[in-house]
């Protein structure tokens, strides 16, 4: 049977945050080590490739977690820090990819579970949270239109796609010069179907302040 690897991408800056902040403490320990636990404790997954910015202490995630098989440095751009890590995976031996936000410490074993039953059936799978607000189209101060938020959602990580289906996506964008907000965005250029799995209100992702304290009420309930 083929690997499944996951990705952990924690290269970012922090600039809305303030600081980097894979490394804020939540209740008690850096959010970076939160994630790592989640895929090294997850029994379908083999192999956790990490993505750190230059900044951060490489040496002492691999023996703390021993599914992390090569700790990679990002790139300019997320999707360019993905690519580094997807560069380390064994073509021959790796079956899905899963990539995750480095900053969403609160992701269940259900959630990753879903999401590879999902990609391994369909090739590729992303969990959605649906629209609650009213969402409005804004330039500068002015509301131009009202969109009808039926069909819309918000896109959680992990990520799961198929090995071959996701290193044609990363040919086809450098050819063509793309950049996407998301792996999943570009999977949609080869026109691949891809398959939304229930996300989880819990699993938010860490960009301010209040972010934190967030999660922090969702681990002491």
């Amino acid at each position: 049977m083929k690997k499944i690897t996951a990705i952990i991408v924690a290269a970012g800056k922090g600039r809305r945050f303030g600081t980097t902040k894979q490394s804020c403490f939540l209740a008690g320990k850096p959010v970076l080590n939160w994630s790592l636990e989640r895929f090294q404790a997850h029994p379908e997954v083999s192999e956790i490739i990490l993505v750190l910015g230059k900044e951060m202490p490489a040496g002492k995630y691999p023996g703390r977690y021993g599914k992390i098989s090569a700790v990679v440095p990002g790139g300019k751009e997320r999707q360019d820090s993905v690519i580094a890590g997807f560069s380390k995976l064994d073509q021959g031996e790796t079956g899905i990819v899963l990539i995750h936000d480095g900053v969403r410490p609160l992701v269940s074993e259900d959630l990753i579970s879903r999401v590879i039953a999902a990609a391994g059936k369909n090739g590729a799978a992303v969990p959605v949270i649906p629209l609650e607000d009213t969402v409005k189209i804004v330039r500068g101060d002015r509301v131009l239109d009202t969109m009808d938020r039926d069909g819309l959602g918000r896109v959680q990580t992990p990520q799961g796609f198929d090995y071959s289906i996701l290193k044609s996506a990363f040919e086809k964008a450098a050819m063509e010069g793309l950049y996407g907000t998301d792996e999943a965005s570009l999977v949609e250029k080869l026109g691949q179907d891809i398959t939304a799995v229930p996300g989880e209100q819990r699993n938010i992702k860490l960009t301010t302040p209040l972010d934190l304290k967030i999660a922090e009420v969702f681990l002491a309930d």
